[in-house]
């Protein structure tokens, strides 16, 4: 007797079967096309490329389970073990199909190997399943919701899973094949009734089987299910172009990408552990904002968020870095606060004055008349004053312009490139705010026209290099800037000019410094623009220095608060604010000195380390300081 099986084997009538096939996938593909019409509508200009980047991003990430194995082993073996034995079992029902509707090839020792890895994939499954229902129920890991989806949806492919082991055992118990071995785990199911009883409820099982299974693809587009779908295309996007779409071409909030990243959450809770709001006890999760969004667009729910919550996002970027699908919650959030700003009514009151200081005086300080305050008593050209080509803009920025703390970055840093002969100069009264803060709390028109104005700016002097005092400035200007128009500029972080004088062999410490310090990386130097290394190498050059890092550290790295608007909104009524919670964990380092490379650092870390008590054991201080210090 040649090994091989019957596909509808004592089954019952094939035309209900077909007509209930039918059935579940026509709600499918209905399904998929409202998810596809929604993301349809974010469509402008934008063009989704093919990209070979992308797919690998999607195989490594997707496939292979990249990004959840990051920080959580756990999780990623049991997302492997779900993914993998689902895939196989449903890779082996269309192989069966096609074995007996289109070309009969599964017999002999092919049929065995398939059946064998057909048991393989099930029990893969199984312990995925079991592994999740430990993680969600026994462990009750904190960032893990529990709502009643989520226990059908597991349910339900156990249910799916062990009658299909059960209708195997069933139909190995009345045929009883000489080749049974190779369907060891059905097996085990085959002793628990007589031949005659199992030919007899064999149909009654095999149609619980086919019911569970034909409901769950029909279930798929109106539950968190559709993951399986949006995930990979989440991932896909992430590596496409960018694009902003201009204000007076806007019509809809989201764009497909956004669109689609909303679609594809489902819930981990990964983002809401990383956030630095929800990690000292403000009343904020991304997860929880995304969630309502996506039960209003794609479900119909009349779900609202509370428009207080989206001003507490500081646009830090750690929710996506831990994220295994590369949704960005601070960009959607900002295209909520796009449209609060265009309403007008929900504004947080000392931001609405922000926004109006921006658009008066340029900056969300004070009067444009102190933007040059900070130069008195330096050698510094004016490029607006001065012609000279080739020279390096220093742009200074708001902050470091008028903050009186953040004004001795631009001092420190202006008499090191002096010292080591550097030409460069500055825009003087006329340079304008990059449009950094307009952007983060949704002021697009306003960040155009401040976009516009730099760019005009530096066209009429000729500038092509431009370095920057502020994290956020550089994001700006180096990754914003060309989505609105064309520009030929290189834009660096002072912290990379620092390190290329060093490596240059200009910039030289001569005597040491016998000083435990620590660094504190700002998001947008770190996370956003990607530079880690550039400011550890400067510390690192200044000899007798010990650099001693924080548990948080690198892309890990915890938000100081000032981000996303933060500077300039009411204070929170919070028991433990973002920097008091980063200055305590410097402080456990037993450092002498924190250093850090961004303006909104320094401020929200000087304040911290006054409400903590800790000005006499430990000192802050931007890298210019302590590089100028190191020179004196």
């Amino acid at each position: 007797m040649i090994p091989e099986r019957e596909l509808f084997w004592h089954a019952g009538p094939k035309t209900l079967f077909y007509l209930l096939s039918l059935v579940s996938v026509s709600i499918f593909f209905y399904g998929l096309t409202r998810h596809i019409s929604v993301w349809k509508k974010g469509l402008k200009k934008e063009k989704i490329h093919l990209s070979c980047k992308s797919i690998g991003s999607v195989i490594k990430d997707g496939i292979f389970a990249g990004r959840i194995l990051k920080g959580d082993i756990s999780a990623g073996i049991m997302h492997l073990l779900i993914f993998w034995g689902f895939s196989f079992l449903f890779l082996g029902t269309i192989v069966l199909a096609f074995d007996h509707y289109i070309y009969h090839f599964l017999f002999g020792k092919k049929y065995l190997f398939f059946s064998f890895s057909l048991e393989v994939a099930g029990i893969m499954l199984i312990l995925g399943l079991f592994l999740a229902f430990i993680r969600r129920y026994v462990q009750k890991i904190g960032r893990l919701e529990n709502k009643r989806e989520d226990f059908i949806v597991l349910l339900w492919l156990v249910l799916i899973t062990f009658t299909g082991f059960f209708l195997e055992g069933l139909r190995l118990s009345y045929q009883n094949p000489e080749w049974k071995k190779f369907s060891f785990f059905g097996l085990l199911f085959s002793n628990i009734f007589s031949k005659d009883t199992a030919y007899m409820i064999y149909p009654f099982f095999w149609w619980i089987h086919v019911l569970l299974s034909l409901s769950f693809i029909s279930a798929i587009p109106f539950t968190k299910l559709f993951h399986m779908i949006a995930s990979p295309l989440s991932i896909y996007i992430k590596d496409q172009p960018y694009f902003i779409v201009p204000v007076e071409e806007r019509e809809d909030v989201f764009t497909y990408r956004e669109l689609i990243q909303i679609d594809a959450c489902t819930r981990c809770g990964r983002c809401v552990e990383i956030c630095p709001s929800s990690g000292v006890g403000e009343p904020f999760a991304p997860r929880d904002v995304i969630s309502l969004i996506k039960e209003k667009i794609f479900f119909g729910k009349k779900t609202e968020y509370d428009p207080k919550l989206i001003w507490y996002c500081t646009t830090c970027g750690a929710c996506l870095e831990v994220c295994p699908i590369y949704i960005p919650p601070f960009r959607i959030i900002r295209e909520l606060r796009a449209r609060e700003i265009e309403d007008g009514t929900r504004v947080p009151a000392l931001m609405a004055q922000t926004l109006e200081r921006l658009y008066k005086y340029n900056n969300p300080w004070v009067s444009s008349k102190k933007r040059t305050e900070w130069v008195k008593g330096l050698d510094i050209i004016d490029i607006t004053k001065e012609k000279e080509e080739g020279l390096l803009c220093y742009f200074v920025g708001c902050t470091t312009s008028y903050e009186t703390r953040a004004q001795e970055i631009a001092r420190s840093f202006s008499k090191i490139l002096n010292r080591c002969g550097v030409r460069f100069g500055i825009l003087g009264r006329k340079e304008p705010c990059c449009g950094d803060i307009a952007r983060r709390v949704g002021e697009d028109g306003l960040f155009e026209d401040h976009t516009i104005s730099c760019i005009e700016l530096f066209q009429e002097y000729g500038i092509k290099e431009v370095v920057t005092s502020s994290p956020h400035c550089l994001w700006t200007m180096k990754n914003e800037y060309p989505l609105l128009k064309d520009i030929d500029i290189s834009f660096f972080h002072y912290s990379q000019i620092l390190e290329r004088l060093i490596n240059e062999g200009v910039l030289n410490f001569k005597k040491g410094l016998n000083i435990k310090v620590t660094y504190h990386d700002p998001c947008y130097l770190g996370r956003h623009n990607r530079i880690f290394d550039s400011p550890r190498n400067v510390i690192k050059a200044i000899p007798g220095i010990k650099l001693i890092e924080m548990e948080h550290n690198k892309e890990n790295s915890l938000c100081c608060g000032g981000g996303g608007g933060r500077m300039w909104q009411e204070e929170l009524d919070v028991d433990v604010k973002m920097s008091e919670r980063r200055i305590m964990e410097v402080y456990d380092t037993g450092a002498e000195i924190v250093i850090t490379c961004c303006p909104l650092c320094l401020i929200m870390l000087e304040d911290a380390r006054k409400t903590k008590g800790l000005e006499e054991s430990l000192k802050v201080m931007d890298l210019n300081e302590f590089v100028l210090m190191a020179l004196e």
